[in-house]
């Protein structure tokens, strides 16, 4: 199965197609969709973002636009997101109802993840004081400087890898009303560099006081990721914890049994995983009766190349 695939909705509203519809049916409210706005795959759309982006502003009410997904802009590995950050920063006056934003919606048959040429994505959030989900797919030229916003409830990363600075920049940044931060550490030949001492900030708790959901997702180091995680004091704060896509093994998955308790969670999600058939049933002995919903499905596929074993992470390129 493809674990990257477009948005069928953004901040509870269905995504629609812009560019697919806009001249040939009747569009909804302006508060009544998450705007897919993409030059691709529709060839009988715009072939400059930039114009679809006019179009849309003047097509729909932007007072009244709560949500925008933004697929391709253009050939991926040629132009980085810079300038949709731009276009959203310079539409702020227009777009005062804007509450959610993803950037990178695009698809493996429109660019591997790895190909997405990303930017400085901050002056969003500088842009928005009251955007209150914030998506990002594609970790090539990533950038997230320490960042201060009140509002901010869902923060998401999609990378085959995330580099660590951004990591330490989503650490040290300031979102008291985070709730949900979901991050793809991904592997290091795509950029994935960081390590479990870039987490420490997120993991002591503390420093996202509303958080409740934590995803440290589709990591090579996830055995390492969930011996940090077994002892982090966040953990007594969340409802849910993902640790899936990534190459976690008995070894990890025992020391996240052997660390806190985790009968407080109401999920926890490690599906793509090497677990043996009696550390899954050890998983599912100790937490399913306590009302623990566990996902422990789509074990992963090892490869071995002349007596070396190889697991993969789902998402990489």
């Amino acid at each position: 199965m493809s674990h990257v695939e477009h948005l069928k909705e953004l901040h509870g509203l269905p995504a629609f197609d812009f560019a697919r519809f806009a001249g040939k049916r009747e569009l909804p409210e302006a508060d009544a969709a998450a705007w897919w706005l993409a030059i691709e795959p529709y060839r009988d759309s715009p072939q400059d973002f930039g114009d679809l982006w006019d179009r849309f502003l003047d097509a729909v009410d932007p007072a009244g636009v709560r949500a925008v997904i933004v697929g391709q802009w253009g050939e991926p590995y040629d132009n980085d997101s810079s300038g949709i950050v731009r276009r959203l920063v310079d539409a702020r006056d227009r777009l005062t109802g804007l509450r959610a934003v993803f950037i990178g919606d695009l698809e493996m048959e429109e660019a591997e993840i790895s190909w997405i040429e990303q930017s400085d994505v901050t002056p969003v959030l500088e842009a928005y004081p009251l955007l209150e989900e914030f998506g990002i797919r594609g970790g090539s030229g990533l950038r997230f400087p320490a960042v201060r916003h009140e509002h901010l409830r869902r923060l998401r990363f999609e990378a085959g890898g995330l580099p660590g600075e951004v990591v330490r920049g989503v650490a040290a940044s300031e979102l008291p009303a985070l709730e949900h931060l979901d991050m793809w550490l991904g592997v290091e030949e795509y950029g994935g560099d960081a390590g479990v001492a870039d987490l420490a900030p997120i993991l002591a708790g503390g420093r996202f006081p509303a958080l409740r959901h934590l995803g440290l997702r589709n990591s090579e180091i996830q055995d390492e990721v969930a011996a940090a995680v077994a002892g982090a004091p966040v953990v007594a704060q969340l409802t849910s914890l993902d640790l899936s896509l990534g190459v976690l093994t008995d070894e990890g998955a025992t020391a996240l049994l052997g660390g806190q308790p985790l009968t407080h969670l109401t999920r926890l999600d490690l599906h793509h995983n090497f677990l043996s058939e009696p550390v899954v049933e050890r998983i599912r002995t100790a937490l399913e009766p306590s009302g623990v919903e566990t996902d422990l499905s789509e074990r992963g596929e090892v490869w071995e190349d002349d007596g070396v074993v190889h697991r993969f992470t789902a998402v990489a390129e």
